[in-house]
C-alpha cells in the first residue's frame, strides 16, 4: 500500500506562505503543515489553522536560521550578537554535541517551541527541525525526551530512495546518490532511536533533492516512483514574494510548488496509482 503526507513547510514565516498552504489544502493535496512557532506570521498561520479542521499541523522546530522564541538574554551561547540562531550549520552542529551549555541552552529553546505550540490548542500531528536538524543526535534527543511530554509525535526521517529519486528525475545524480547515502546512514540511527522510543515516522521522504523545485512535472515523475509505504512529500509554496522568503530562500520557485499543489494533472495521477493520502497522526492512529 503506499500512503502520501503531503505538507506544507515553514507555516508561520510570513503571509504568503500561510495563504498558500491555506488553499493549497483547501483546493488541493496538501494534507499537513509544519509550524515555525516563533515565526513573524505565526499567528495568522494559526487562526488560519482553526478554520481548517482536517488540516494536520506539526511543529517546525527552529534552532537554525531564525530567532529563539525565549529572549536571546536566556540564551547567550546559543545566539549571536543580534539575538538569531547560528547560521552556520556545520559549526552549530558540533557546539550542540561539545558544549554542555549550548544544549542547555538549546533544550530550554526547544522546549519553548513545544509549549508554545502546545498553548495553540491545535493539535500536534507531528516534529520536524528546521534544515532537517532532526537527525543530528543532540537535537534527536532533545526532541524525543521533550516530546514524551507532548504525547510522542512522530518525526520526520529524511530519506530519499536514491534509486526513485534518480529513476524519476536525471537531474543532479551525483548529489541524489550522495545525499541518499549520507541520509541512509543517518536514517539507520535514527530509526533505531526512534523504535527503542517508540515513536512513529515515515519511511521516505521528496522534497529533499528537489527542494524549492517541486514543479507539476517534478511532482508527477515522483509519483510515478512512489515506493511503497508512507512517503512524505514536502513542499515550500507561497502565493507571492516577500522580503522574509527572499532573505532565506531567494531561489526556489515558491509559486511553482504552490501551482503543483493545486494541479488537477497531479491530483488525477494520485488517484490512477491508487495512492492514498494521509497525515502523520494516521500512523499512530
Amino acid at each position: 500500500m503506499k500512503r502520501l503526507i503531503v505538507t506544507g513547510d515553514d507555516f508561520g514565516l510570513a503571509e504568503p506562505v500561510n495563504e498558500a498552504i491555506e488553499r493549497a489544502h483547501r483546493e488541493g493535496i496538501l494534507t499537513t503543515a509544519s509550524l515555525m512557532i516563533g515565526g513573524p506570521a505565526a499567528a495568522d498561520a494559526v487562526s488560519r489553522a482553526r478554520r481548517l479542521p482536517e488540516l494536520r499541523v506539526g511543529l517546525h522546530v527552529v534552532v537554525v536560521e531564525g530567532r529563539p522564541v525565549l529572549p536571546p538574554s536566556d540564551l547567550p551561547d546559543l545566539v549571536d550578537e543580534r539575538g538569531e540562531l547560528p547560521s552556520d550549520l556545520v559549526a552549530a552542529g558540533f557546539r550542540f554535541f561539545f558544549s554542555r551549555r549550548v544544549r542547555r541552552q538549546l533544550g530550554a529553546e526547544i522546549r519553548a517551541q513545544f509549549d508554545a505550540f502546545r498553548r495553540t490548542g491545535l493539535p500536534l500531528d507531528h516534529v520536524n527541525a528546521h534544515d532537517h536538524l532532526q537527525v543530528h543526535p543532540t537535537v534527536l534527543a532533545l526532541l524525543l525526551a521533550i516530546g514524551r511530554e507532548h504525547g510522542d509525535p512522530p518525526i520526520r526521517v529524511p530519506y530519499e530512495p536514491p534509486r526513485a529519486s534518480l529513476g524519476a528525475m536525471r537531474t543532479h545524480p551525483l548529489r541524489r546518490v550522495l545525499q541518499g547515502l549520507g541520509f541512509g546512514a543517518l536514517r539507520l540511527a535514527m530509526r533505531a532511536r526512534l523504535a527503542r522510543a517508540g515513536v512513529a515516522a515515515n519511511d521516505f521522504v521528496f522534497g529533499l533533492n528537489d527542494t524549492g523545485a517541486m514543479r507539476e512535472e517534478t511532482v508527477l515523475r515522483l509519483l510515478q516512483r512512489l515506493p511503497d509505504g508512507v512517503t512524505e512529500m514536502y513542499f515550500h509554496p507561497a502565493t507571492r514574494r516577500c522580503p522574509e522568503i527572499d532573505r532565506t530562500m531567494p531561489e526556489y520557485d515558491h509559486e511553482g510548488e504552490l501551482a503543483s499543489l493545486l494541479s488537477e494533472r497531479v491530483r488525477a495521477r494520485i488517484a490512477e496509482l491508487g495512492i492514498r493520502p494521509a497525515s502523520f497522526s494516521d500512523l499512530v492512529a
